[in-house]
Parts: structure tokens; sequence; C-alpha cells
């Protein structure tokens, strides 16, 4: 087994006034050459958006880009005629493919929007631009892993163009809890979006992360009630840099 652990406070930042971004890989201005990517995963932002301000329309092509709001609203427009709001609660994926171009809003002029922004490097180059949006009941990731994710749209997960995984968790403090990988050949990234837990050894504590490559299964022991996203990507054949 081989563990990485990137505290909170080693993330980059970019601050412009209207968006607070952190990074856990390099991204725009942030540049860490040994934090490029985990396996497919390549970005994984936290961003808070001020009242009525956000990213204006702007260009992406293969790339498989997952958001997940944590508080407040997001407007989504693209170039294939999408426009949606997304809530905490709800999961939204766009795949690139051959080319789109989008914009995201605070969809409130009054209150913030707080969400995660997480792009994986695509299976398939060049295919027809998708997008999926769905809303996952709170209940069903208590105490055990909900997949919101993968590559089949198993158990209603949105469907993503790569082996990957996205699993999301809220565990009780003094609970533990098994994940089993669900791939051959694929790594583990741990975000802990709140609380306290323990993993491989170490103790994660808010907006930490852990990535974990060479295992089948981790156990995670919650010493607070924690909220966490395990992003589960493919590490063999590139380079495991984080």
């Amino acid at each position: 087994m081989e563990k990485n652990v990137h505290q909170a406070k080693s993330r980059g930042r970019t601050e412009l006034g209207w968006l607070h971004s952190f990074h856990s890989f390099s991204f725009g201005d942030y540049y860490d050459p040994e934090r490029i990517h985990f396996g497919k995963l390549r970005v994984l932002n936290d961003d808070a958006v001020e009242p009525g301000r956000g990213f204006s329309r702007h260009p992406h092509n293969n790339m498989e880009i997952v958001s997940l709001p944590l508080e407040g609203a997001l407007k989504h427009q693209d170039s294939t005629g999408t426009l949606q709001v997304i809530r905490k609660g709800e999961v939204q994926i766009m795949s690139a493919g051959t080319g789109v171009f989008h914009s995201e809003y605070n969809n409130s002029d009054t209150e913030m929007v707080h969400f995660l922004q997480i792009w994986v490097l695509p299976k398939e180059k060049d295919i027809p631009p998708r997008y999926g949006q769905e809303s996952f009941d709170a209940d069903g990731r208590h105490n055990r892993f909900q997949t919101v994710v993968s590559p089949d749209g198993r158990e209603g997960s949105l469907r993503i163009n790569q082996d990957a995984f996205f699993s999301l968790s809220s565990i009780d403090s003094g609970i533990s809890c098994v994940y089993t990988l669900k791939a051959p050949g694929n790594g583990l990234y741990l975000f802990l979006i709140g609380g306290r837990i323990e993993i491989s050894g170490e103790t994660l504590e808010k907006r930490d992360a852990i990535g974990l490559t060479g295992i089948s299964e981790v156990a995670i022991q919650s010493l607070d009630r924690s909220e966490m996203v395990c992003i589960e990507v493919p590490v063999e054949g590139s380079q495991n840099q984080s």
C-alpha cells in the first residue's frame, strides 16, 4: 500500500474577491510538480462563489467534470442547450467530449454557493458532450457508501466516461465502515468534507484528504460525525503523482 496525505492547509489557493478557491492539485496559477494528479483524477477544487457572481462562458473538451454542491445553489448553462440549477443533495456531471462551452453562476443574489468541482480524465476521447444531474437521498449514505457516479449507472448513479466511481458517506461518531474498491487497478482518493476520521493509521480533519493505492479495501473510523466523498479512479498506466 502507498498513501499520500494532503492536509487542508497545504492546498493551493485562488482569491479573486468573488471566488474563494482551494486546489488539491495544480490548477491555474497554483503549480506543484508533486501534486499534478492522482491517477486519472486531475482536479479537485473547493470553491465558494459570492452572491450573483460566477464563471462566465468558457470551453472544455475531453474531460469529465463533476460538481457537488455543499451549500447554496449553482446555475449551469451550456452550449448543448442545458440550463439547470443544482443544490445540495444533487450531483452534476458533464462529459465535455468533443467540446462544450458552459457557464456557472451563483443562483442567489444574497447567499454564497459552495461546491466541489472535480475533473477526471476520460477513458474515451472525443465522445459527444453529455450532461447528467441527479438528486440522492441523504439516508442512502448514512453509515454506508452511496454510489453517485459510476461507469455503468449502477444503483441509479450518474454515468462517467471512465472506470471511476464516486461515493458519498455520512458516518456517525464512533462508527467504522469499510470501503471496498470496485475495480482492479484503481486507487482511492478520500476527501473529508467535514468531521474527523482515522484511516490507514492517519487522522484526517475537515478538508484533509488521502490518496491510497495498492489496496482492495480500507476501514474508516469516524471520530466525529463525518461527511466525505470517495473518488475511486484508475491509477495503473498513469503517473501516480499526488
